[in-house]
Order: C-alpha cells, then structure tokens, then sequence
C-alpha cells in the first residue's frame, strides 16, 4: 500500500485522539475491575490521568458499557479529566467497541491511540514513543521480549513445535494508528466478523505492517486478582500508591 507520512520528520509533536476502551465484562477478575480501587484510586482514573498528562494528546473518548456511562462521565468530572469529549457505550466484542471509540473522534484526527481501560500503569515515554512512531509508520505499537520458552500445542494440548522466542513478542497497548486507516480496518473487521485479540490485526487483515517501539514490563495488563497485587507493588515502587 502506498501511503505517504502523516507528519514531516521535523514535526515536533504529533498529536492524536485517545481511545479508552473499558467495556469488558471482568469475568477472569470476578468484579468490576474497571471501577475498583488501585492505591486508592480508580482503576480507570488512572488509565485516563496518564492521557490527560501527555502533551500529545488532545481527546479522550472512552468506550464503557451502557450501564456505566453515567458513572464513568461523573468519574472524569470528578477527577479532572478535562480531555474526556466523550463517554460511549460498547459493544459485544472488542471490535465493536473499539470502532464505537473511533467513530467518535473529532474530525480532522489523524492519529487515533487505541488503549485497554485496565492497563492503568502506562507510563508517558511509551505513549510518546509509540504516538510518534505511529506519525512516521502509520501503525504502531509498545512490545516487550518474551522471557519464556514458548511452544505450539494443537487443541488435544499436545505440543506441536516451539516457537522462537528471539522473534516472538508481548503486544501491550496504546496501539495508535492513522485514523482513516484503523477506521477502515475495524469496520471491515465489524462487518465481516473477523476475530481478533488486539487492534494491530486487524490492520495486518488489510496488508498494512505495524511498527513496534518498546514497550514496559510494568504496563500490565489488570486481568486476574494477582495482577492487581502486582500492580499494587509496582505503585508502592514508584511511590504512588496512595
């Protein structure tokens, strides 16, 4: 695909909408992850403050389901999200609701960043990283090495084969890319029901590479009741755990 750059190399700062997708059901947490406290604070005011700090970001949009609205608008009120345009409602997949975020971005977008509600920890370097390499690639997102061995089982969980580690990575999020294109993309993947796990493939179901920047090992994402403990630690490491 041939496609020119967003933004001239010189371009000091890149600047895009955010989109915050908190429309999970929680099932693996077993509550509302979402909305429950992280050192005192709200899971999600975390995740939204992190956005509302860095320059090169202009709006928030933040997906949530039907029966969170009210709440989560009240939250970004309360704590000061002056960013938040505004708060929309979901879908069943993660498709849908990330396409309901992106639609809602104000015209003349040009880089959307596309982020887990339950990744409170996400720290401002690698928004910008990812941000500004999204500017030059289009496509971008934070990734961390694989530590572990890694094999292929087939679905009796017998192994297959081992996969190579020294090429396999952990995708985290903000995953950010060209507006027009990721709207593209997740409509296709809407409309043609196509599943999907992270919102890089769904550009990669249309023949357009993505970029990689790395990511941190501390921008977990709050799935389990023992990653809460993690992220717990990892504030009382940082100092900001209260």
């Amino acid at each position: 695909m041939n496609i020119k750059r967003l933004f001239k190399k010189e371009e000091k700062a890149p600047r895009c909408s955010a989109v915050i997708v908190a429309a999970g059901s929680a099932q693996r947490m077993g509550s509302d992850k979402i909305n429950a406290a992280l050192g005192g604070i709200p899971v999600l005011v975390r995740t939204l403050r992190a956005f509302q700090e860095s320059e090169l970001v202009d709006e928030i949009i933040v997906v949530t389901r039907m029966d969170k609205i009210q709440h989560t608008a009240e939250l970004c009120k309360k704590y000061g999200i002056e960013k938040a345009s505004r708060v929309v409602c979901g879908g069943s997949t993660r498709a849908e609701s990330a396409l309901a975020g992106v639609s809602e971005v104000r015209r003349g977008t040009r880089l959307i960043a596309i982020h887990d509600g339950a990744r409170p920890l996400v720290t401002q370097a690698v928004i910008s990283r990812t941000v500004r390499a999204a500017a030059e690639h289009f496509s971008a997102v934070p990734v961390v090495k694989s530590t572990d061995t890694l094999k292929i089982v087939d679905d009796k969980g017998m192994i297959l084969s081992g996969a190579d580690r020294e090429s396999t990575v952990r995708v985290q999020t903000p995953q950010v890319f060209d507006a027009d294109l990721i709207k593209g993309a997740l409509t296709r993947a809407v409309t043609e029901k196509l599943p999907f796990t992270d919102d890089c493939s769904a550009m990669e179901l249309m023949g357009i590479k993505t970029y990689t920047v790395p990511g941190d090992e501390d921008n977990i994402k709050l799935t389990t009741p023992r990653d809460r403990v993690l992220a717990e630690a990892i504030l009382k490491d940082r100092g900001d755990d209260c």
